[in-house]
C-alpha cells in the first residue's frame, strides 16, 4: 500500500489517533518569537530533539495562528520548558483565560540571544534560529538552531490523559 491508496479522510482512524495521542505523555512548553511581526507565545506539547550535533530541535504549531506566521516572520523562537509550579503559565498561553492575556508578558520573563522571551527558572530553555520549516496537514513543523540554552535542576511538567503530571523515575 502506497501513500496514495490510503483514504485520509476517514473520521474513525482521526477520533483513535487523537485517543491514543492523548495517552502519550509529552513535556509542557511554551514556544514564544519576538521581532518585526511581533512578541507572542503559545502552549505546545508538540515540541522534541532532532539532533545534538548541531543541536536542533522542532515545534509544531496550528499554520494559521498568530503564533506560527510571528515564528516564519521573525526567523526565530525559544522554547520554554515549563515546571509544575508553572502551570498557570501554560493555561495562560494555551488561552484558558481568554483571549486578553494570551500574549502578556510581565516583567519577569527575559531574552538570550534571539530576543525571544524566556520564562525565568523554567527546567529548561532553548533559543533558536529557523532553520527550515514544512506544512503538514493543519500544522507547520519548524526546525530551529538552538544558538543558547538555560536550564536548572527544576522539575518538568507533562501533560497526559488530558491533564498535567510529573515524571517519576522507576527504580533502578
Amino acid at each position: 500500500m502506497t501513500g496514495q491508496d490510503v483514504n485520509l479522510a476517514r473520521p474513525e482512524l482521526r477520533t483513535a489517533y487523537v485517543a491514543a495521542m492523548a495517552r502519550t505523555a509529552a513535556a509542557v512548553t511554551v514556544v514564544t518569537t519576538d521581532g518585526l511581526a511581533g512578541r507572542f507565545g503559545q502552549t505546545v506539547s508538540a515540541a522534541t530533539s532532532v539532533t545534538a550535533d548541531p543541536p536542533t530541535l522542532l515545534v509544531c504549531l496550528y499554520r494559521t495562528t498568530s503564533v506560527a506566521e510571528a515564528v516564519r516572520a521573525n526567523g526565530c523562537f525559544a522554547v520554554n520548558v515549563l515546571g509544575p509550579d508553572q502551570r498557570g503559565v501554560s493555561d495562560t498561553f494555551a488561552g484558558r483565560g481568554g483571549a486578553a492575556g494570551r500574549y502578556v508578558f510581565d516583567e519577569g520573563w527575559h531574552t538570550v540571544r534571539t530576543g525571544s522571551p524566556v520564562y525565568p527558572s523554567v527546567p529548561a530553555a532553548f533559543d533558536c534560529v529557523l532553520s527550515d520549516s514544512l506544512v503538514v496537514g493543519t500544522h507547520v513543523v519548524f526546525v530551529g538552531r538552538v544558538i543558547a540554552v538555560e536550564s536548572t535542576e527544576a522539575e518538568g511538567l507533562t501533560y497526559r490523559d488530558r491533564g498535567y503530571g510529573r515524571h517519576i523515575p522507576e527504580p533502578n
